[in-house]
């Protein structure tokens, strides 16, 4: 069975929270190489975790030097190689399993913002990513999935859950924001690969699968140190997807306030804060769920993921 393990506190710290993907239909479980999944006949969801410190200690000769048996480890560092071994494990998984779209990827890695070398542990993340992705065959932009990364504990394993499909979805852009994958420069060498959300058609309706969304515009990020004005900021883009996806779905009437929510908080004293942003938006009765992380930019106070369900009557 797939269980995927996130050091991410619960805010307010009532207890552990468990995210649970269900379907009304047979599945099977298995396993290739690292990657845990279970499968029906339209989609997998599978995890994987890749820890960084047996990767160090594999690239260490017995005095503690590195040695070339690790491979790129000893030339890269930990966090590449765990990325790359990740990925191109996932891809594989998906190709060999026949889903080989992929709708939806978490990424969760620790010390996201820490700076190793001079370079961001996110920015060295994307790089890898990159990388892997098209030593498989992967395109790094357009047809992307959907995808969030945040931080994790220190000394936590690098932790990737995804969800892939036997078909394709349609992948959505926010016409506020420039595409990820489009991001200049200053962002890093490697820009992310992911699209903005992704909708997909389940057997029992259509999915749309929103990426993590934070208080950005263009490429910019905006209201610095404002926690309230990034939060309204961040369901407005959250709202122009809800359009966009509408649009391309032909009927469909995705809403903001029948959306699942997971929120995830740098500081753990802004939570009234959001709560309150939320509260005004969605009313008392949205779902959400408020997890303390750090974000992939250290500007950014939250960042807001979604997904829904639309009928498929509605969006024929």
């Amino acid at each position: 069975m797939p269980v995927a393990q996130v050091s991410t506190p619960v805010l307010p710290g009532t207890g552990h929270v468990f995210e649970v993907w269900r379907c009304n239909r047979p599945a099977i479980s298995g396993q290739r190489q690292r990657v845990r999944f279970r499968r029906t006949a339209d989609m997998l969801f599978g995890c994987i975790a890749v820890s960084e410190a047996q990767l160090a200690a594999a690239a260490a000769g017995p005095d503690g030097a590195r040695c070339s048996r690790a491979g790129h480890a000893a030339g890269h560092g930990a966090l590449h190689e765990a990325t790359s071994q990740a990925y191109r494990e996932i891809c594989a998984a998906v190709d060999a399993e026949n889903y080989p779209h992929l709708l939806r990827v978490w990424n969760y890695l620790p010390d996201i913002n820490r700076d190793v070398e001079g370079t961001e542990r996110y920015r060295q993340f994307n790089s890898a990513r990159q990388h892997a992705l098209r030593a498989s065959g992967r395109s790094l932009a357009g047809n992307v999935p959907a995808a969030s990364a945040l931080g994790a504990a220190s000394n936590s394993p690098l932790v990737v859950y995804f969800l892939a499909g036997r078909s394709a979805p349609c992948f959505v852009e926010n016409p506020r924001q420039l595409s990820a994958y489009h991001y200049p420069r200053q962002y890093g060498v490697h820009s992310p690969v992911f699209s903005r959300a992704t909708l997909w058609r389940a057997p029992d309706g259509l999915a749309l699968f929103i990426s993590g969304t934070a208080s950005i515009v263009g490429h910019r990020s905006l209201h610095v140190g404002d926690t309230a004005a990034q939060t309204r900021e961040t369901l407005t883009n959250i709202e122009a997807l809800l359009a966009e996806a509408n649009r391309a779905a032909r009927g469909a009437h995705f809403r903001l306030g029948a959306l699942a929510l997971k929120v995830y908080v740098r500081r753990p004293a802004d939570l009234p804060v959001i709560e309150a942003e939320l509260a005004a938006a969605l009313g008392e009765s949205a779902r959400v769920i408020y997890l303390q992380a750090d974000i992939c930019r250290q500007d950014l106070l939250v960042e807001i993921e979604a997904t829904g369900m639309c009928p498929l009557d509605a969006a024929a």
